[in-house]
């Protein structure tokens, strides 16, 4: 490579950093932060994580903030049905469900908050529903959760458990087994990616 050739590629990868910490810089000093924004950073990072009652208490700041927050709403009502607290869940899944009905993981997460309180055929309506409204709930979690929960085949999906459900509701009532606590308790909430 000749020195005129050096000269400008230095010059281009200069100009190149410049403008990427100038871009940093003008995009944390122009974008003021919506009320809540920072607290809903933080529980969905807790949810993630597993601190529910990290992630229930940051919920409950974005909503202070701006009780209307939808992405709130719906992360606190997770949260609620991680704690084991279903029936207080689908308070607040009903209440998501009124400010966005066309978001489908909503209903699929009310179908896990119905199907563990044995409410098996209602959890196949919401199911259904939800996986009527974006075929993509059926997905499961991307590959990148499965890879940081050490679960290479991922847990049952809406789709696994609507199609178990549906078979189990179709025999006499004797030979049904609607509850599999291993695989129940496996069952992770909708998550937007």
């Amino acid at each position: 490579m000749d020195d005129a050739s050096y000269r400008i590629l230095t010059r281009v990868a200069i100009a190149a950093l410049v403008l990427s910490i100038g871009w940093i810089i003008f995009d944390a000093l122009r974008s003021d932060p919506a009320p809540g924004d920072v607290a809903l950073l933080a529980a969905e990072r807790a949810f993630a994580d597993g601190r529910y009652d990290r992630a229930l208490d940051e919920y409950r700041e974005v909503l202070r903030a701006d009780p209307d927050r939808v992405e709130a709403i719906r992360g606190k009502a997770r949260t609620l049905l991680q704690q084991g607290r279903p029936e207080e869940s689908l308070r607040h899944f009903d209440l998501a469900i009124a400010r966005a009905p066309e978001f489908a993981g909503t209903y699929a997460n009310r179908g896990i908050a119905f199907d563990r309180m044995g409410e098996h055929r209602r959890a196949l309506e919401d199911y259904e529903y939800a996986l009527y409204l974006d075929a993509s709930v059926a997905d499961g979690p991307g590959w990148i959760t499965r890879l940081l929960h050490m679960d290479a085949a991922g847990p049952p999906t809406i789709r696994d458990r609507a199609d178990y459900l549906r078979a189990q509701l179709a025999l006499p009532e004797e030979e049904r087994q609607l509850s599999m606590p291993e695989e129940d308790a496996a069952q992770r909430p909708y998550r937007r990616r």
